[in-house]
């Protein structure tokens, strides 16, 4: 007999569909926090901030970039306004509904 066949499998589908929404949440959280932080035009440098807040960018942008891209600011000046953001937490609420059923 092979080891695979004495072991059983670790994970489950249920386990798998509870860490794929666990990772949804996450990037929600970061994108929230992307969000506060475009309320704080300066923030004040700290080496352990500055790492954290270019994490945040870094994580985000690249999926809020999609949204900006035929999503312009409302507003102009010093007081345009991202509704991009919004569309994309609607997107991935959509794409964890089914990624997530899915798995179910």
């Amino acid at each position: 007999m092979s080891l695979l066949t004495l072991l059983p499998f670790a994970l489950s589908k249920s386990n798998i569909a509870t860490y794929v929404s666990a990772l949804f949440v996450v990037y929600t959280i970061l994108i929230l926090l992307r969000i506060l932080m475009s309320f704080v035009p300066r923030m004040p440098y700290s080496p352990w901030l500055r790492v954290v807040l270019d994490f945040i960018s870094e994580t985000t942008d690249p999926y809020l970039n999609i949204f900006r891209s035929f999503m312009r600011p409302v507003g102009g000046g010093g007081f345009a306004f991202d509704l991009s953001p919004i569309l994309a937490l609607i997107v991935l609420g959509i794409a964890e509904g089914i990624i997530v059923g899915a798995l179910s």
